[in-house]
Parts: C-alpha cells; sequence; structure tokens
C-alpha cells in the first residue's frame, strides 16, 4: 500500500507540525469551524429552498400570512420554518453561524496585524486572509438576501441604489444583477448559485491555500525562554493538537446548536414579503454591513450634475469609496510598514501591541470608526429609546465620525508608551514584593524585588525599529523625485517609530536579544523545533 500511495512520509511530517499553545491562535480555528458549520446547515436548507420569483398565495399553518401573494424563496423558507422538521433549527444555526464566521474572522485578522503577523514572508498569507473576509462580506449578504422578505429586499433595494450611484458603468451593473428594471425576475436565481457554489468555493479553496501557507511558513509565536525567530515551540498536531482542536470544534457546534435552540434570529414572518412600495422602520442589516447602512445615514443627499448626468455622492462616496479604500488599506499595509521600516528579513516572534504605539493605535482608531458608523446605522432606534430628536443625534453622530478616531488613537498611543514607561521602571527598579519595611524616622517604605529571568526575557525580547535617516538633499546621483519620495518616507517612519522608551539593558542582553528575534534568513538555515 505505502508503496503505491507513498503517503507514510507526508503523514509522518504532518502530524508531528508544531503549534503554539496560545489562545490568540484559535480565533481562526473559530472562523474555520464556524464555515463547516454553514456547511452543513447550508446543505441541509439547499434540499428544501425554492429561488423562484414566482409568486403564490400563501396556505401554509402560519394563520397571520394566509392568502397573501408571496414569492416562492419567501414560501419555501416559511416552509422551512414551520413544516420541515428541525428546519427552523438549522435555519438558525446557520444564521448564527454565519454572524461568528464574520467576526472570528474580523478578531482574527485583528490579532494579525495587531501582533505583525502579517510581515515577511507572510504577506501573501494576509492578502488571501482579507479576500476571505470580503469574499464572506458578499457570502453573507447573499445568504441575507435570498428569503426575500421585508427586510432583505430592503437590503436589496439600497444595494441596487448603490450600483445606479456608479457612474456610466452603474445602469447595466443593475440590469445585469436584477435582469431589468427593479425588482426584476431573476435576482434570486442568480443569488442562489452564487450564495451556495460560486462563493463558498472560492472561499473554500482560498481557506485550503491559507491553512498550506500556515503549515508551510509555521505559526508566529509569543516570545518566551526557549522561543526564537528560528524555531517553534508547541504542541504536536497528533495527538494533543487534534484532540484540543476536535474538542474546540463540537464546542462550536454545540453553543450554536443552542443558539439556534434559544435565541431567535431573523423571524421573517413578523417581517412579511418583500413589496417595492412598503418599508419598515427600525430596519437594520446585520452587523457586518451596519458600518455601510450608518454611513449611508450620515451621508448629506449631494448630487452634482455634469454633462448631462448625475453624480449621487451619498452611496457612491459611503457604499463605493469607503469600502474601497478600507480594503485598499488592507491589502497594501504589509508593503507600507515594510517600506518605512526598510527591514527585509523575516519576523516569526509577534509584537505585543504596546511596542508598536502607532500601529496599534490605528487598529484601535479603526475600530471606533466602525463603532460609530454601526451606532448611526440604528440612529432612529437610538433617537427613539432615548428620546432625542434624529436630527441632532445625526449631526452628533458625523462630528463623532471624525472626532472619535482621532481621540482614540491619541489615548491609545499614549496608554501603549505608558506601558512602556512602566515596563522601563519594572527593569531598572523592580517589582513590588508584597512587603513594606519601616525606617528609623518611622516612615514605611515598599520592598521591591527584581524581575526574575523570565520576566525579563518576556519584557526585553521585542523589535526596536528605528526611524530612517533624514535624508540628504545634497545627494546628486539621485533624480528629485527619489529624493522627494525617500523625504517622505523617512519623515512618515520617524513619525512612526520615533515614540519609543528605552529599556535599561546591558551590551549582552541586547545583543542575545537581537539573536532571539533574528529569523532564520539572518543566519542561513532555519532550525528544528
Amino acid at each position: 500500500m505505502d508503496a503505491r500511495l507513498p503517503l507514510s512520509e507526508l503523514a509522518r511530517s504532518v502530524v508531528r507540525k508544531v503549534f503554539p499553545d496560545h489562545w490568540s491562535f484559535l480565533l481562526g480555528e473559530l472562523a474555520l469551524y464556524s464555515f463547516i458549520v454553514l456547511l452543513l446547515t447550508g446543505v441541509f436548507l439547499a434540499f428544501f429552498f425554492d429561488p423562484s420569483m414566482r409568486e403564490t398565495p400563501y396556505q401554509g399553518p402560519y394563520e397571520p400570512l394566509r392568502g397573501v401573494l408571496m414569492s416562492q424563496a419567501y414560501l419555501s423558507t416559511l416552509r422551512i420554518s414551520f413544516e420541515v422538521r428541525g428546519g427552523l433549527l438549522i435555519r438558525q444555526i446557520h444564521h448564527w453561524a454565519a454572524l461568528v464566521f464574520l467576526a472570528s474572522i474580523g478578531a482574527h485578522m485583528l490579532r494579525v496585524f495587531l501582533t505583525g503577523a502579517f510581515r515577511r514572508p507572510r504577506e501573501t498569507n494576509w492578502l488571501v486572509g482579507v479576500t476571505l473576509f470580503l469574499l464572506a462580506l458578499l457570502e453573507g449578504f447573499a445568504g441575507y438576501s435570498l428569503p426575500d422578505d421585508l427586510l432583505s429586499g430592503t437590503g436589496l433595494r439600497i444595494a441596487q441604489g448603490i450600483m445606479l450611484s456608479i457612474p456610466v458603468a452603474g445602469t447595466y451593473l443593475s440590469f445585469f444583477a436584477f435582469g431589468g428594471e427593479y425588482p426584476g425576475d431573476d435576482i434570486m436565481s442568480r443569488l442562489y448559485p452564487m450564495h451556495i457554489l460560486l462563493v463558498p468555493g472560492l472561499l473554500l479553496g482560498l481557506i485550503t491555500v491559507h491553512i498550506l501557507l500556515v503549515f508551510t511558513l509555521k505559526h508566529t509565536q509569543w516570545p518566551g525562554p526557549g522561543r526564537t525567530g528560528r524555531n517553534v515551540v508547541g504542541l504536536p498536531f497528533f495527538p494533543q493538537y487534534v484532540a484540543k482542536s476536535a474538542g474546540l470544534f463540537f464546542t462550536v457546534f454545540g453553543l450554536m446548536a443552542v443558539l439556534g435552540a434559544v435565541a431567535q434570529i431573523n423571524p421573517i414572518w413578523t417581517y412579511g414579503p418583500y413589496r417595492a412600495d412598503v418599508v419598515s422602520t427600525g430596519a437594520q442589516p446585520d452587523w457586518y454591513v451596519g458600518f455601510l447602512e450608518g454611513a449611508l445615514r450620515l451621508m448629506p443627499g449631494v448630487e452634482t450634475r455634469l454633462w448631462g448626468h448625475t453624480i449621487m455622492w451619498n452611496p457612491l462616496l459611503t457604499a463605493v469609496v469607503l469600502p474601497g479604500i478600507l480594503f485598499g488599506i488592507l491589502y497594501a499595509y504589509p508593503f507600507f510598514e515594510r517600506w518605512i521600516t526598510g527591514a527585509a528579513g523575516e519576523r516569526h516572534l509577534c509584537d505585543r501591541p504596546r511596542d508598536r504605539p502607532v500601529r496599534t493605535a490605528l487598529g484601535v482608531a479603526a475600530l471606533s470608526c466602525y463603532a460609530v458608523l454601526l451606532l448611526a446605522g440604528g440612529q432612529d432606534i437610538l433617537a427613539f429609546v432615548f428620546d432625542v430628536p434624529v436630527h441632532a443625534l445625526t449631526w452628533v453622530l458625523r462630528v463623532g465620525f471624525f472626532a472619535v478616531p482621532v481621540t482614540v488613537f491619541w489615548l491609545t498611543r499614549r496608554l501603549c508608551l505608558a506601558l512602556q514607561s512602566r515596563e522601563g521602571r519594572l527593569l531598572a527598579e523592580g517589582d513590588a514584593s508584597g512587603l513594606v519595611h519601616q525606617s528609623a524616622e518611622g516612615g514605611f517604605h515598599p520592598q521591591l524585588r527584581a524581575l526574575t529571568a523570565v520576566e525579563r526575557y518576556a519584557v526585553l525580547a521585542r523589535e526596536r525599529p528605528r526611524p530612517l535617516r533624514p535624508v540628504d538633499d545634497a545627494d546628486a546621483d539621485r533624480g528629485v523625485l527619489r529624493r522627494r519620495l525617500d523625504g517622505v518616507r523617512s519623515a512618515i517612519s520617524a513619525w512612526y517609530y520615533e515614540d519609543q522608551i528605552a529599556y535599561p539593558t546591558t551590551a549582552e542582553e541586547r545583543r542575545k536579544i537581537d539573536a532571539t528575534i533574528a529569523g532564520p534568513d539572518a543566519h542561513g538555515s532555519a532550525e528544528g523545533g
């Protein structure tokens, strides 16, 4: 058998693969296992869903909708909910798993960003992860729209308005998607294969590539005794990590089942079927596209007429340009940081967020901006609950969209520097021992203890990038454009890295630290782990 299927050598290398044992690395596995739950429940739902826009009077067991004209898509979703045994449970597990899938991808990407795990040689895996997040957003919106209820239909109407806002190509995109004038008869039959075949296939392929790259490039790891930039310390894949990972999978599936059983989500029967002339108040999409809804509500309705064409700046800027900028920054960030750092070597140790104040502050500021937009997506409900005028609340959120990220950036950066300063004092003076001594004059003074070697290691084993040197304008070997570009690069690098707290270290400690964080390319070969 081994002569015909030579898998023993491959299996031997796979089962001994080492995984770092830290909870933050499980965020990616949460995304993977949520995706598996989505596939399993989605196959079940596909047997009963009919993506047709053909209208039929409802004659099912839910009496409030008896005799109401509705599409086959909405009718089949009602049948799944009320007539298929276990249908409502599976449908709600599917919806909860979709929310957890996107949340875990976002949390995993945030962990990778804040710890610098996107740096060489993992830039490609970062690009794959960003693409996965983009496809997951598209998949979630497509699945959310399939039931053809009043809430999802309103979301599709907004999506069509966003398409129409694109200059020149907008009308063609809308006609292609809807098969004619809105709402058309083809949108469900086109969303359905995209939701169950095209996008899941792309997701499955990219997840496979992502996992293969992780196996090939190895995990990053947190600094600690015995951990360097040239090894991996942790649990072997089999049997320890397999057992823990399998336990996590069943825990995820079990929690999704509990949520599906006791936490109602997306009760489409209370919304009713979609009608183009009906809209309800208090309608918000799922959280992962809530920031787009908030941006649409905050942007004033401004339009411009040019050469016989009308440009609607609200949906164009908020729903086309803003997401484009967001994902453009995500795709480009690893190369931007390498450009301003000037470091070309491999990096396999995680940064502590406090050690990269600007990067951490940028990530937290982006989260605060998202939070403002998410609140803006439900500003009508907030105004009703807190009894404040919607107009005034909208203006508060508009100001907050610009003011909150700036404030949060400054606070986060100062907090990171304060944490560094505290650690510097601990290294120089020691930590509190819990004991005090009384002087001859009667005063009480805390008794400090020196940090242990393990504690000093965790604090000192960090990379300290320095700003690039200023450009010499007198250098005539380069053109004017190149000198100016290098000047911008050095200025950004100085802003990024000039604020660092110097830790008291000896020359010998500094040499050991540099040897610890150096990647395998600095020594010519990688060590085993």
